[in-house]
This record gives structure tokens, C-alpha cells and sequence, in this order.
């Protein structure tokens, strides 16, 4: 969720928040040099995403002339004043209103220095107040060719998994209404033929489950969650029934973000309120909201069994997506999400999302509009799971964030594979924060935005980076490990892809720091209280890891958005191991094939037994070859997250995969033949103890890779 794979699939495995400790919210500036740390994801995640390179805080501005075609939501003409660099303490106390001029001095060197530092093409961001818009504002482009300024008011971003609060409004609107109950199990509120099944679990899915993520499902994203070509589209409730994904845990047992039943919830709505889901949310949230330019439609032709598409005025103003190449901006395809539409597939502006956030500040109700009640608004505002400090627990689908200075806060992030985007509103500063970029490399802005504002203007500055602790460095193999994540494919090639960017590797300095490092970024944390107890806090922010102990030992952890636990892991699921027994087996197959060009004559005596046998370790090596430069070639395309989704599995990976399977089944027939090979003949007409052992060693390696390839689920072609 680069290496070639762990960047990249940082976003699939969300449309959404983020997966793992690199995809955490980045901790807010701190005092001189200011280091902005962490990335996205997701989510969901996502599924998943993506860590930049820490960058310093923006030196003091002064008013420039606004990039966009709207105005910002200042008006004043006055020379924007310029912000000093160290700050002598908290500019303002919780109950002072932000100043605009000052605030949008800032926003701009935050959002302006991220898009030259991240080649991001496109920006919109909206800030409210007590009530008031205090900036909305639009950097860069939606569209290089023709060229088109981003505008707050009408250009709509794809909001990814922010989509999923609208479904968890809805959710509690019909939990108010009396039609849903939350603890009932959700097969009561779905058709048969998509109701979950047993699959040997006696518990049963309810929809508090759905609401925390609990619902003990794995998670499969690659080829169906987003699609390029509109004739593969389906509708939601025939999506839901063919990508059922494996059950792996009991219900509540763990969160673990899952965008599939995201869209169960969504579907239950639509079921018992005998609406479609997207006009369901049209009429009870987006109209009497007030929210004109904000659609989970989609810009496509009519077509049976699908929702409407996108009003035409609406869908002439979504922003292209982009990536960032050698040669500049590439425009992406668009990201159809129909088929798990209350996951992920809303479109929005900075002015729409200005009136969605005073709406959860004011409790459900704007501007005469009761959007939900009470109990809904106690809901968003109390969290399911009991969590560490610093962990979140979900707010009945709302994320809960962590600010600095000890500030609360809970929205959600969203990632699809262009747009990432994050949505913090601060009840106790009566404060909301909302950003989007059009760009995948834009998650660290997203993610940090927020954080960077509350940093700036409500936080005194702090002595950073935190002290290590020598207890910690005593004491660096109760923590130290790898760890693979829990949202994740548990079978199949998308299971072994979950293995190769699951994972972090944790470490402990020499400073007696926490290094958790994952997709090539690192950040570091310091104990906060007894070490028994597992906790850490961020050494340049307010982030917190929550480790399980046992023994004194820690076994597994979770990180600040509590989408997933990363558990500790044995050695056959490390990365490294599998490239070492792919160079192994590869070093084996290339010598056993110049062993046929460089024997003498002599060498080539040898039994029936052990000629079937040559014959066989010749057309493994040939195999093992052509699977290892398949692997390389589909690794070779996956720098591009789109193409990696869209082409899901490509043909080399399969072909790879019966590669594999074929020469691990004559490894197993090479184990079998090895006491045959061994007793020979006559040595005159037998081969040399040399040749015996090193077939003997050739065989060992190959069946050790084909194990650690079967747990790793290479050795299902047809299970993509």
C-alpha cells in the first residue's frame, strides 16, 4: 500500500483510511525545525495510502496573488502579515476564533510547498469556524489539457472512503428510525443471495460490526474495487455476491478496515428503506443540505441495472487524476467505484464539504435542516471498541483522530488511486478541516493538514524530537521484529501480494528510539510510561503505537487509526526471505543448466533412475527460470498503481504462478527419487558423489522455496 510494490498499493488497500504505521495521519509541526512525518492511507486504506520524506515547516509568507480561479474565502485587502517562524508559544486558546489572513498565509506556504516538494497537480481545501466558512480555497489545476484552474465552489474531487460517513449517517438515521438495530446481526436487513455466510463461524455478523470494521473479513481489492473500463461495471448487489470475501476471524474479535462491508452497510440501508442507495443519500442528506455539487453518481451512459449517472453540470467539473512521472503529469483514467458505491465512490467540493462539516460541529442539524438526530450525534461522538490511549476506536464509523495538544477530533480519510483526501472536524475548537488533492502522491498533505493547523495556531511550540529511553534500549528484543498487518488477502496470488507490502520491520536505535520502518520510510517512537504497558508516542507528534504483551514480550500492535494489528510474525513471511530462496533457486536452476554444456563424458553415466532424474531437475530449472522472470516482469509494471488494478492478475503473473505449481510437483517427485539416486550402481555406470550431492542440495532448495511459495499462496494460479 516506491518498491516497486509497497508505495503502490498503499492506496488500493483503501479506498480509504491506511494501512499501515507509514500510512498513519503524519504528526503536526512542532517547534524549529518542524518535521512533518507519515503518510496516508488510507484506507481505508486505502486498502491503503502513501509516506513522503519529512518536510519543514514554510518559512514566513506574505499575500500573494491567489493560483485559482475562486476567490478564497478572505475577503480583506490588506497585506496579508507575515507569520513568524518561531512562534513564542500557542497563538490562540481553544475558545479564540482562527484569524483568516493569517490562516490562509499558512495554508497557502503548507499546501504550495507540498505541491512543488510532491508534484501534485491539484488542491482544494475548505476551513470552518463557529459556523463560519474562515477559508475555502483552490491551488493548481483539474485539468492540464485543456487547462482548468481548480475552484472550491465548483470543481468536485473524488472523495474516496469520506463517502463512508454519508453511509454511516444513513445507518443511524434508519437505527433512530427504528427500522435497523444496531446489535441485530445484518442478514436480517439483506436479500438472501448476498447475506454472509457461516463459513464455520457461529457468530454472527452484526451491524455494530460493520460499523468498527470487526467484521472478521479479509481484504481483496485488486481487479473489482475500482474499474477502468465501464462494461465491466456491475451493479452493487451482484458485486456484493461475487466478491464475497473469506471470512478469517470471528465477528468483533478485531477491526480490521474493510471496504466490502462498508458497502454490505449501504446495501442494508437501501434494502430496508426500499430506495436506491445513491438516491437514498440524495434526498436525505445531499438536498436538504444544501450539498448541490457533491454525487456518489458517476459520469457514464445509461445502463440497466446501474444508478443514474452524473448530472452533466456536475460531471464537466470533475477533476482529472494524476500521477507523477519522469516526464511530468500523466492524466489516469477514471476510477469508476459504482459497484461499492457507499465505500467510496462520492465526488464533492471544498464548499460543499465546508456545510458537511458544520453539520457534524452543530450536532445533525444546518441552517433549519435536521439531518439526524440525537442519538446519531451522541454516536459519532462515542467509540465502539475500548482502545490504548491515542488508538482509535471508531466513532460509529468515524475515525477519531488525534491532534496535538491533546485536541480530539474524528472525520475520516479517503484514498482512491488518484485522489487522496481527509476530513478532521474539532469539536472542542468548534473546528473543521477539510483537503483534497488530485494526485497520488498528495497523502501526506491530506493527512497532515489538518494537524499542521491546530499545531500552528492552538499548540505552544515543544522541545522535539522526544528523548530515547536506555529501558527501551535494555530491552530492544521484547519490541524488535517483523510484523505483517491484518487487512490484508489471506489466499491466492492478492494473498501473497498482502505478504510482500504488509509488513514492518521494527527496530530500536542506539538513541533508544522505536524505528518502525515500512514502503521505505521510517519514523520513530519513544515509550510513554512503564514499557510493560507497550505504549509509545511519535517523537515528533502526537501519534501513539499500542503494543500487546505477553510474557514481556510484545506479540503484536496497533497503530494511531486502529485500522488493523500488525502481529509478529516467523521468518517465512519476511520478504527477504522469499528473495533469497528465489536467488538460491535461481543460482541452482542457471548451474544445473550450464551443467548440461560443460560436463565431460565421463560425468554423463548414470542409471535409469538418475537419467529420469536429470530430466527432471533440467525441466525444473527451466521452470523455475521462466517463473522468476515472469515475477520480474509483472513487478517491473507495478510502479503504476492503476495498471496494477485494472490489469489484475495480468497474464505473466498466472503463468508464473502454473510455473511454480508444475516445478514444485516435480520437486516433490525429485524427494521422492532421492534414496534411488543415492544406492545407484557400479560406479562405472553411476553418477559421482559430487553430482549426487549437489542434486541432492538442488532439491533441497527448490522444496524449500515451493513450501515458502505455497504458505504464501503462489501455488494457486487460478485463485487470483
Amino acid at each position: 500500500m516506491h518498491l516497486i510494490f509497497k508505495a503502490v498499493f498503499a492506496a488500493i488497500l483503501a479506498v480509504s483510511a491506511t494501512s499501515s504505521v507509514a500510512q498513519e495521519s503524519p504528526p503536526a509541526p512542532q517547534a524549529p525545525p518542524p518535521p512533518a512525518a507519515g503518510a496516508n492511507a488510507g484506507g481505508p486504506v486505502p486498502y491503503t495510502s502513501l509516506p513522503r520524506s519529512p518536510a519543514p515547516r514554510p518559512k514566513a509568507l506574505v499575500a500573494a496573488a491567489p493560483t485559482t480561479a475562486a476567490a478564497p474565502a478572505t475577503t480583506s485587502s490588506a497585506p496579508i502579515p507575515a507569520l513568524p517562524v518561531t512562534p513564542s508559544g500557542a497563538r490562540l486558546a481553544p475558545g479564540e476564533a482562527l484569524p483568516p489572513a493569517e490562516l490562509e498565509a499558512f495554508v497557502d506556504g503548507v499546501v504550495r510547498e507540498a505541491m512543488a516538494r510532491e508534484h501534485i497537480a491539484g488542491v482544494t481545501v475548505s476551513v470552518v469556524q463557529n459556523g463560519q466558512v474562515v477559508l475555502k480555497k483552490g491551488y493548481g489545476f483539474a485539468s492540464l489539457s485543456p487547462a482548468r484552474k481548480v475552484d472550491p465552489d465548483k470543481t468536485l474531487f473524488r472523495i474516496g472512503s469520506i463517502s463512508k460517513t454519508f453511509t454511516w449517517i444513513a445507518l443511524m438515521k434508519e437505527i433512530e428510525a427504528g427500522r435497523i438495530r444496531q446489535d441485530a446481526p445484518i442478514n436480517l436487513y439483506l436479500p438472501e443471495r448476498i447475506q454472509v455466510r457461516d463459513q464455520g463461524f457461529r457468530t454472527p455478523v452484526r451491524v455494530i460490526n460493520l460499523m468498527d470494521h470487526s467484521p472478521g473479513f479479509e481484504d481483496r481489492a485488486l481487479g473489482h474495487l475500482f474499474e477502468k473500463n465501464f462494461e465491466r461495471v456491475r451493479p452493487m448487489a451482484e458485486y456484493l455476491r461475487q466478491e464475497r470475501p473469506r471470512r478469517v476471524r470471528a465477528p468483533g474479535e478485531a477491526s480490521a478496515y474493510s471496504n466490502y462491508g462498508a458497502a454490505l452497510a449501504g446495501q442494508a440501508v437501501s434494502y430496508v428503506s426500499g430506495k436506491p442507495f445513491e438516491r437514498l443519500i440524495d434526498e436525505s442528506i445531499f438536498q436538504p443540505l444544501g450539498m448541490t455539487n457533491t454525487s456518489f453518481r458517476e459520469p457514464h451512459p445509461v445502463k440497466a441495472g446501474l444508478p443514474a449517472p452524473i448530472p452533466p453540470r456536475l460531471a464537466a467539473n470533475i477533476s482529472d487524476g494524476y500521477r507523477w512521472t519522469p516526464t511530468g503529469f500523466a492524466e489516469r483514467p477514471f476510477e469508476f467505484i459504482s459497484q461499492v458505491a457507499p465505500a467510496g465512490s462520492a465526488s464533492s467540493t471544498a464548499a460543499d464539504m465546508a456545510r458537511y462539516m458544520q453539520l457534524l460541529l452543530n450536532g445533525g442539524t444546518l441552517d433549519g435542516a435536521i439531518i439526524y438526530g440525537a442519538r446519531a450525534a451522541q454516536a459519532f461522538n462515542t467509540p465502539i471498541r475500548k482502545t490504548p490511549a491515542g488508538i482509535n476506536g471508531w466513532r460509529h464509523g468515524f475515525i477519531e483522530y488525534n491532534l496535538p495538544g491533546d485536541h480530539k477530533g474524528f472525520g475520516h480519510a479517503g484514498g482512491t488511486l488518484s485522489f487522496l483526501s481527509n476530513m478532521v472536524v474539532a469539536p472542542d475548537l468548534n473546528l473543521g478541516v477539510f483537503v483534497s488533492t488530485n494526485t497520488e502522491t498528495g497523502g501526506e498533505l491530506a493527512n497532515g493538514l489538518a494537524a499542521q493547523v491546530v499545531q500552528q495556531f492552538y499548540v505552544p511550540p515543544q522541545p522535539f524530537p522526544r528523548a530515547g529511553s536506555t529501558a527501551l534500549r535494555d530491552r530492544a528484543g521484547d519490541f524488535s521484529g517483523y510484523y505483517v498487518g491484518t487487512r490484508r488477502a489471506y489466499r491466492g496470488l492478492e494473498g501473497m501480494v498482502g505478504l510482500l507490502i504488509g509488513g514492518v520491520d521494527v527496530a530500536v536505535t542506539p538513541e533508544g528510539r522505536l524505528a518502525v520502518a515500512s514502503g521505505g520510510k521510517v519514523r520513530t517512537f519513544v515509550p510513554q510510561g512503564d514499557l510493560s504497558e507497550g505504549r509509545f508516542i511519535s517523537t515528533t507528534g502526537a501519534d501513539h503505537l499500542a503494543f500487546s504483551m505477553s510474557g514481556g514480550r510484545a506479540y503484536a500492535f496497533q497503530t494511531p487509526l486502529g485500522e488493523q494489528t500488525f502481529e509478529r510474525s516467523g521468518f517465512w513471511k519476511r520478504p527477504i526471505t522469499l528473495l533469497l530462496f528465489a536467488l538460491l533457486s535461481g543460482a541452482a536452476a542457471i548451474v544445473t543448466i550450464a551443467g548440461l554444456f560443460l560436463r565431460n563424458r565421463r560425468e554423463f553415466r548414470e542409471t535409469p533412475v538418475q537419467r529420469q532424474a536429470s530430466l527432471i531437475q533440467t525441466s525444473q530449472a527451466v521452470l523455475w527460470l521462466a517463473a522468476l522472470a515472469l515475477f520480474g516482469l509483472w513487478a517491473s509494471g507495478t510502479s503504476d498503481l492503476a495498471s496494477v488494478m485494472f490489469g489484475w492478475p495480468s497474464g505473466s503473473l498466472i503463468i508464473a504462478s502454473a510455473c511454480v505449481l508444475v516445478a514444485a510437483f516435480l520437486t516433490l517427485l525429485s524427494l521422492i527419487m532421492l534414496p534411488a539416486i543415492w544406492r545407484g550402481g557400479r560406479r562405472v555406470d553411476s553418477w559421482s558423489g559430487l553430482r549426487k550431492a549437489s542434486f541432492t542440495f538442488t532439491v533441497l532448495v527448490y522444496a524449500a522455496f515451493s513450501l515458502i511459495l505455497g504458505l504464501w499462496g503462489t501455488l494457486t494460479p487460478w485463485n487470483g
